[in-house]
């Protein structure tokens, strides 16, 4: 399975600081990894990753993306109920 890595970079530097961590934790359990930290943030090379490892990060992309579309869709139709069954009729205030 090739990886694109420069797309999963992209990715991964696009996220929120609480999913930062969580590919960190799963880079932590992969041994032999080298992760450096400095004050800018923590660097690794992609390109010397176990390919289980890559595609562990890679499914868990794939569930903060399929988490981001259902809330969304959650919001589409808390919205749409919101317009269709709480709009105030103005005609009934008279």
């Amino acid at each position: 399975m090739e990886f694109d890595l420069e797309m999963i970079k992209q990715k991964v530097e696009s996220l929120a600081k609480i999913h930062h961590i969580e590919i960190l934790r799963i880079l932590k359990n992969t041994p032999g990894i080298k992760i450096n930290e400095n004050k800018s943030g923590v660097f690794v090379n992609l390109s010397f990753l176990p390919k289980d490892t890559i595609s562990n990060i890679m499914q868990y992309i794939q569930y903060i993306q399929e988490q981001e579309r259902a809330l969304q869709t959650i919001e589409s139709q808390k919205n749409a109920f919101k317009t269709e069954f709480f709009k105030e009729d103005v005609s009934e205030r008279i």
